[in-house]
């Protein structure tokens, strides 16, 4: 390759040839990764996940998240055949404000759940992804460090891809796997930017939102619809001398709470101090957790709650098939262009511009 800073133009610069990279011992190594990917049918994912194998599993999760329809046709009937399977696991919806503990608290809450016997633990954790290069950075291993060590935890970063509701319908799929394959214990963490916290209380059965104290005013620190929303408010980093703030955070919390209309499930959230850095409040957060689904299983608000959510999900799908059948139909790409232009240049208004699109949508249903 050649190097135009050699040029004798560039005085005192000079840049030298590479190390040419070995190529891989075996030559056929990419061929066999290849033919051992396509090897995989429906009943090959299926039995492995039912037998909890964690490779297996992750490849399902794979095509889960994959854009591809051949991935998205085998992943359904793979959700499908593990559906009967699922529904047994306690479904754990984790938020708040970015830098509130959350990745370092699920390690402590992860690691005193399965220290209590021989369940295992599923952590979903989203990560805000770039809206411009769709990258994201998927750090939450790095800061689940016991969790990530454990035979019984599995942790499946993904990406939100710049989505706005951060965890939809692949997260809730992508729980259906982890159920079939003896996952006990679901954690689903938000990016904590607005709207996923709907969507993450959509598929949940307890939802908890972490806060931290001497952030300002803590009040103002989250919005009163992720409050009525939250089963149980905590706050974080409560050791060393932030423990009488966090106390005070906490009866500011308690009071608000007050002044919202009981709850669904007849249960008013509780507030709670602890440390997720030093292990300290660790199980009394989990008991707030367990002791609130016991109460909701024997009211039968918990059913009451799983249903509503089936319900829910069924006119998210619809909502997203209509709007895929809708952006993919012949000929949509150029007729949006061509409203488009005549919206900018100020001859019709977004209102007329999108009734004649759906009126061009109608008469290719009627063809």
């Amino acid at each position: 390759m050649e190097h135009p800073e050699n040029d004798k133009a560039y005085k005192g610069l000079k840049v030298n040839e590479g190390v040419e990279q070995l190529g891989s011992v075996n030559p056929y190594l990419s061929q066999l990764r290849k033919k051992r990917a396509a090897q995989l049918s429906v009943d090959d994912y299926v039995n492995g996940i039912l037998r909890g194998d964690v490779t297996i599993l992750s490849r399902a999760v794979t095509l889960v998240e994959s854009m591809r329809p051949e991935h998205q046709a085998i992943a359904q009937e793979v959700i499908e055949r593990c559906l009967p399977y699922s529904g047994k696991s306690v479904r754990v919806g984790i938020t708040g404000v970015p830098g509130a503990g959350k990745s370092t608290s699920i390690d402590a809450f992860g690691m005193h759940v399965l220290s209590r016997g021989g369940g295992k633990l599923a952590v979903l954790a989203v990560d805000p992804s770039s809206e411009r290069s769709k990258g994201s950075i998927l750090g939450d291993k790095t800061r689940m460090e016991r969790l990530s060590a454990h035979p019984r935890a599995f942790i499946r970063p993904s990406a939100s891809s710049g989505s706005l509701g951060g965890v939809a319908r692949k997260t809730r799929e992508t729980i259906v796997l982890c159920e079939a394959a003896g996952y006990d214990t679901v954690f689903v963490e938000t990016v904590g930017v607005g709207q996923s916290e709907t969507a993450v209380c959509s598929m949940v059965d307890f939802f908890l939102l972490i806060q931290i104290a001497g952030a300002g005013d803590e009040l103002q620190g989250i919005k009163r619809g992720i409050m009525e929303m939250a089963d149980g408010i905590v706050i974080n980093k409560a050791d060393g001398d932030n423990v009488e703030e966090a106390r005070r955070a906490a009866v500011h919390y308690r009071n608000a709470l007050q002044l919202f209309p009981m709850p669904a499930s007849g249960i008013r959230p509780s507030v709670l101090t602890y440390s997720g850095f030093f292990d300290i409040g660790i199980k009394e957060v989990w008991d707030m957790v367990s002791g609130y689904v016991a109460e909701v299983k024997k009211s039968g608000a918990f059913d009451m709650r799983r249903s509503y959510q089936q319900k829910y999900w069924l006119y998210e799908s619809l909502e997203e098939h209509l709007k895929q059948r809708f952006y993919n139909a012949p000929g949509m790409d150029n007729v949006l262009k061509t409203y488009e232009q005549l919206l900018l240049s100020g001859k019709m208004t977004s209102f007329v511009a999108a009734g004649k699109v759906l009126e061009f949508f109608d008469s290719l249903k009627r063809e």
